[in-house]
């Protein structure tokens, strides 16, 4: 399926002599593909907003993590490498920033803000994104906060995205398991960046759909097992799973359509600055659909959740299961790649399926 959406998506490119044009089906398959990737978001004001026992985990565990490198939380992320970016670039032009499927601008608003505070003001951020509502809240949001000289919205497809210009920084916050054209958009990236640019993003890497390889579902067992019945209620799908059901969320839009592609794709095409890889076991309990269900202050769900953490750094390096989410720097130029321990390179990183 993926190869005849992949097709599809060269639609309106200029003609390709070695490619056949895809039928009515792919196209309308696409197309309401498409439609519901805008309804799931057209009225979602709030895509990053997570239970509390997940914010116990990350500033209990990710946060230190994250620290050990300049930076406390996605945030600080991307405006302590775009600071990086301004002062490498000088002052002799305006810093020129993209942002892969932008969203409701939130984010880039925020980075807006980082950048001023810090004195930065030679800037503009150009979002990217298919869901025009969403665009139209990020307009609103720049205006009411003040940046809005420095937000561009921008409507694109960004499967076809063409690039004006190059980039001093190319960011995608949790965008790029949405693109069923990886290969594409990421050679976009790559020969749009300016000398020493880089391409930052903080996304899923696990399995395509956000399911779980064979391997990790056997480590979630026994601690699926443990879980009280109130714990099993899965709040997005609404039911009960007294067994733990792994969800394709890809049968939907595009929601983790190629995840498991994303770190593959990139390390074949980019050197790495930093690489920050974590979380699996952990991640299904703490994310929306079960979440919810638990106690941020509870004991004994402080101690399941350190114990799940605990299983997921023991997995990672002893090779039994992968990571499945990352922060990463990108660049086009040979680099000496930072990480959060020796044994964790990107490469150790992919789960071959």
């Amino acid at each position: 399926m993926f190869s005849k959406i992949r097709q599809l998506l060269r639609l309106g490119r200029a003609a390709d002599p070695g490619l056949q044009e895809p039928d009515s089906s792919d196209a309308e398959a696409y197309a309401e593909r498409l439609q519901q990737e805008q309804q799931t978001y057209r009225d979602c004001e709030n895509v990053h907003e997570l239970p509390e026992i997940f914010h116990y985990w990350s500033n209990r565990y990710l946060r230190p993590q994250l620290e050990r490198f300049g930076f406390s939380h996605p945030d600080q992320f991307y405006s302590f490498y775009c600071r990086k970016a301004f002062d490498y670039k000088g002052s002799q032009r305006p810093l020129r920033i993209a942002s892969i499927g932008s969203g409701n601008c939130d984010t880039e608003v925020r980075l807006a803000q980082a950048l001023n505070e810090s004195g930065i003001i030679d800037f503009h951020i150009e979002c990217l994104d298919i869901n025009q509502q969403m665009l139209d809240r990020g307009r609103e949001l720049a205006e009411d906060s003040g940046v809005q000289v420095h937000i561009v919205p921008l409507r694109v497809d960004f499967n076809n995205w063409q690039p004006e210009g190059r980039y001093d920084v190319i960011m995608a916050n949790q965008s790029l398991h949405h693109v069923v054209e990886l290969e594409r958009l990421f050679d976009a990236i790559k020969g749009s960046l300016t000398p020493g640019g880089r391409f930052l993003t903080a996304d899923m890497i696990g399995r395509n759909g956000h399911q779980r390889w064979p391997e990790a579902l056997d480590a979630l067992e026994p601690f699926w097992d443990e879980l009280p019945d109130a714990y099993r209620f899965n709040r997005l799908l609404q039911r009960q799973e007294q067994r733990f059901m792994n969800h394709d969320c890809s049968g939907h839009g595009f929601e983790g359509i190629r995840a498991q592609d994303i770190l593959p794709l990139l390390i074949q095409r980019f050197e790495f600055e930093l690489f920050i890889p974590f979380a699996n076991l952990v991640t299904v309990l703490i994310d929306r659909p079960f979440g919810h269900n638990f106690d941020a202050a509870g004991e004994w769900d402080r101690d399941y959740i350190d114990r799940l953490h605990a299983a997921d750094e023991e997995g990672f390096l002893s090779g039994r299961f992968k990571p499945t989410q990352m922060f990463a720097v990108l660049r086009n130029e040979p680099q000496d790649t930072l990480l959060v321990d020796p044994r964790l390179t990107p490469e150790f990183c992919v789960r071959q399926p």
